[in-house]
């Protein structure tokens, strides 16, 4: 990236961005410098500690998540974007998660994948701004490189880290994708929301079903339920999997008890809707689809992404939660056969499960 030589009203081309952003469906637009010292500090901490699981990808790049600058050379700000996602059709989350028969996705898989959807506008604002500053340099991100968005979306003043290390917002609560445009412009900069809103509350920290938030603003990614069914490509720890309960894919907990998503907005975005009933889907259902009805329902789909065996394994979890039928270990046994080592081992444990609690209620 090269710096800009030419004239430009930097502080009128920040109030355009804006408009842009806006007019491209995101709910709000800010503007940040690239200092993430304290983040920095942060971040390594974390990882020294050993939060992060098998997410080697955070260490990766090293240093370049907290120094936008190094990752990109020449970046001189980063322009924070985010948009709405919960879909207005989904049926009521805590209904979903106590029925133990049914499978809870997280909200935000329930639609289209929010990488292709956010980075196709964000590559449209990109356009925008190149059009208006000839030569102008930028780059869209969105959840695919590192970046500590969070960090960044709280220095463009687009809200505050909760306790839960989510960003939140007093007008839209939690349910919202973030993302950025790094920029070779020298724009004006939002200043950061310094004010914290969670006070007192941890209700996020209490609901978390396997303790994952091991304090405020920390998070074990080792524990976490999201991390579990969607990083985690192993054997997930035994004494974790009760704890997962109907959870297939993800886990709101923490954003369902947050009382500011009471301010939360419904998503209009149509990629953003509810496909293949899977607000509301049975276990035994999903767990009869074959890989071509996998690949075929989850194209275009975040999920796609966890693959077919990683999908049996989550499901076999939930399964070996639920209560116990002739249905539910018809549908275990089908695949004690699995050609999956890893879908074997995990059926294994559910039918184990129910037998076992079968045997202790008999007693």
């Amino acid at each position: 990236m090269q710096s800009k030589t030419f004239q430009t009203d930097y502080v009128a081309l920040a109030a355009r961005i804006k408009e842009w952003g806006r007019a491209l469906g995101f709910q709000a637009v800010g503007i940040s410098d690239t200092d993430l010292g304290g983040a920095e500090m942060r971040l390594l901490e974390w990882l020294a500690r050993g939060h992060h699981g098998e997410m080697d990808y955070m260490v990766k790049h090293g240093i370049k998540r907290s120094r936008p600058a190094e990752l990109i050379p020449g970046t001189l700000r980063v322009i924070s974007l985010r948009m709405d996602y919960y879909p207005p059709n989904a049926k009521d989350a805590w209904e979903v998660l106590r029925d133990d028969s049914r499978a809870y996705i997280s909200r935000y898989a329930l639609g289209r994948d929010y990488h292709k959807v956010l980075r196709h506008r964000l590559g449209k604002l990109a356009e925008k701004i190149r059009a208006e500053v000839g030569g102008c340099n930028c780059r869209v991100f969105v959840d695919s490189a590192p970046v500590l968005e969070v960090e960044l979306a709280r220095k463009a003043r687009l809200g505050w880290r909760g306790k839960h290390t989510l960003l939140l917002s007093r007008e839209h609560g939690s349910w919202f994708f973030l993302g950025e445009l790094y920029i070779d412009l020298p724009l004006p900069i939002d200043d950061a929301l310094e004010e914290n809103h969670c006070g007192t509350c941890a209700h996020c920290i209490d609901i978390c079903p396997t303790q994952a938030i091991v304090a405020p603003y920390q998070l074990d990614a080792q524990r976490c339920i999201s991390y579990l069914t969607i990083e985690f490509k192993g054997s997930i720890p035994l004494e974790l999997r009760p704890l997962i309960g109907n959870r297939i894919y993800g886990c709101d907990d923490c954003q369902l008890i947050c009382p500011w998503n009471r301010f939360a907005q419904k998503s209009m975005e149509a990629d953003f809707m509810v496909r293949h009933g899977l607000d509301n889907a049975g276990l035994i259902e999903l767990f009869a689809w074959d890989e071509i009805a996998f690949k075929k329902n989850f194209s275009g789909s975040a999920i796609y992404r966890i693959g077919y065996e990683q999908w049996l394994r989550n499901i076999a979890i939930a399964l070996g939660n639920a209560p116990r039928s002739d249905a539910v270990l018809i549908a275990l046994q089908s695949r004690t056969q699995d050609t999956f080592p890893l879908v074997r081992e995990h059926v294994g444990w559910a039918l184990g499960r129910h037998y076992f609690i079968k045997s202790v209620n008999s007693i």
